[in-house]
């Protein structure tokens, strides 16, 4: 009997390796930071080597944690940073350059051009999700425009393209699969979310080559086998999802109506809608949860771009704390913020304003406004941005009871209480908040019997923490319209 699913996450900013036993219970776990790369304003790159180095790293040091080799793990499941757009050689497997990753916003003017021609309903019914930078589409369409000779190789077929995602499963097969799933696939501005396939009007618009494109495959099902040399032995690869979508299995969000918010880099809150896509006319992205059994679940989300990622400002940039932890201390230590409003548009703001020329800043400064106060403003900006999200999905759906919680920062006690008194709802922290990695193991398991299904998936877990409202109709309020204000400064500093 295998003992173990190894969980693959790699995310913004480190990649992260788990090992999950059948309880659904980590066994252990290892994390490598990488280097986040800013060759211009507002752009932001990775190195797509450094990205695998870091990540295979993480996953053979959690191996040898816990004395685990691999005739022990039963399958990998991956989750990922979506969006994040690189191109390789097909024949050497090397980058033709660095990863443009989904903060950038480099194809700006892309995007205004697009919209300048009415595109937006026709990129809307076909795909789900607004005409940004954020998405892979543009992204690619810039490579190959500014990488010398990228677009005559594309061509010609020379070339692959691929999510974070596509290029692990790659480098773990040896060159052998180039594939992604349904949830990352619909994060590209490529797919078609109603027929399941690569839309050619599309790619035909933005020019790009569909010779290039991975073959898009189940969440949850056969996606490959490692290469024996990359852990010993051959490993199957048998899950797949984004990690937001992975998020939303890892919370057991099965049912239609079911939500969780993930405080990662950004912030993202996501509604499983069920067997059929919702739409949204408040700024919220229609998108594929994920795909099991020849069945897609779909899901409504909004997208805040920066969000733990503000933390780690305060610490790297701005030195006022010096670690992630020390924050909640900090934002304790005083009453309020005394007016002072943070608004972290570092790379624009997403949902529901979709505004990426929007640049961040501090309002509401006075001389006794000191580092506690732009601390606790930070942790509170990252509240009322989930705030503008979880209004937008209301009104586009229904009242919501409660949320979900997960991911590095729902770790803070501060921030969870916050942000249950600015929204007025119960917020639900797992015991487990690293939920992105028990999805990809979820999916994974399922897929090769480690689990049997969902149901069982059910079963498993620990404690849960509850954070209720303490904060009156009237203080709320008065909160959220000098958030308000201070958004409407970021809108406007562009």
């Amino acid at each position: 009997m295998k003992k173990y699913i190894l969980a693959l996450d790699q995310g913004t900013t480190s990649s992260r390796a788990v090992l999950f036993e059948k309880s659904g219970r980590a066994a252990g776990v290892s994390q490598i930071e990488y280097t986040q790369i800013f060759p211009g304003n507002g752009w932001v790159e990775h190195d797509a080597n450094e990205i695998w180095s870091s990540q295979l790293e993480a996953a053979r040091n959690v191996l040898e944690k816990c004395g685990a080799s691999a005739e022990d793990v039963a399958a990998i499941g991956i989750t990922n940073q979506r969006e994040t757009t690189m191109i390789w050689d097909k024949n050497t497997g090397e980058p033709i350059c660095n990863a443009i990753v989904w903060q950038c916003r480099r194809t700006a003017d892309i995007c205004e051009g697009y919209k300048a021609q009415g595109l937006e309903k026709f990129f809307r019914d076909k795909t789900g999700l607004l005409i940004d930078p954020y998405f892979s589409a543009t992204k690619i369409k810039w490579i190959l425009q500014n990488v010398e000779g990228a677009r005559e190789r594309a061509e010609r077929g020379e070339l692959l393209f691929g999510t974070v995602d596509c290029w692990l499963i790659w480098k773990l097969t040896g060159g052998r699969v180039h594939a992604t799933d349904y949830s990352n696939a619909s994060r590209t501005m490529l797919f078609n979310i109603h027929t399941l396939e690569w839309d050619r009007e599309i790619l035909g618009l933005l020019g790009i080559p569909e010779c290039i494109l991975p073959k898009v495959v189940p969440s949850s099902g056969e996606i490959g086998v490692t290469d024996a040399a990359v852990f010993g032995a051959e490993i199957p690869i048998t899950g797949c999802a984004g990690d937001q979508q992975a998020a939303l299995f890892g919370q057991k969000c099965f049912a239609k109506g079911d939500v969780k918010n993930t405080y990662g880099t950004g912030g993202f809150l996501l509604m499983n809608t069920g067997a059929e896509p919702a739409e949204s006319s408040h700024g919220l992205l229609t998108t594929i949860a994920w795909g099991i059994g020849g069945k897609v679940t779909y899901a409504l989300e909004g997208s805040v771009f920066i969000a733990g990622a503000a933390v780690k400002w305060l610490r790297d940039e701005l030195g006022l704390i010096s670690s992630a932890a020390e924050s909640e201390r900090l934002a304790a230590s005083v009453e309020s913020t005394e007016g002072v409003y943070v608004v972290p548009a570092f790379t624009g703001l997403g949902a529901p304003y979709w505004e990426p020329d929007a640049r961040g800043v501090i309002t509401g400064l006075t001389r006794g406004a000191g580092r506690a106060h732009i601390v606790r403003a930070v942790l509170e900006a990252i509240a009322y941005q989930t705030a503008d999200v979880l209004t937008a999905m209301e009104e586009d759906v229904s009242r919501l009871g409660s949320v979900r919680v997960d991911g590095g920062a729902s770790s803070n006690n501060f921030l969870m209480q916050f942000q249950s008194d600015i929204l007025g709802i119960e917020i639900i922290r797992p015991e487990n908040v690293e939920s992105t990695a028990s999805g990809a193991a979820f999916l994974a398991g399922i897929a090769c019997g480690f689990w049997k299904d969902t149901d069982e998936l059910l079963t498993l877990g620990g404690s849960f923490e509850k954070f209720s409202p303490r904060m009156t109709d009237a203080q709320r309020s008065e909160h959220l319209a000098g958030w308000k204000k201070a958004v409407e400064a970021a809108r406007f500093a562009k």
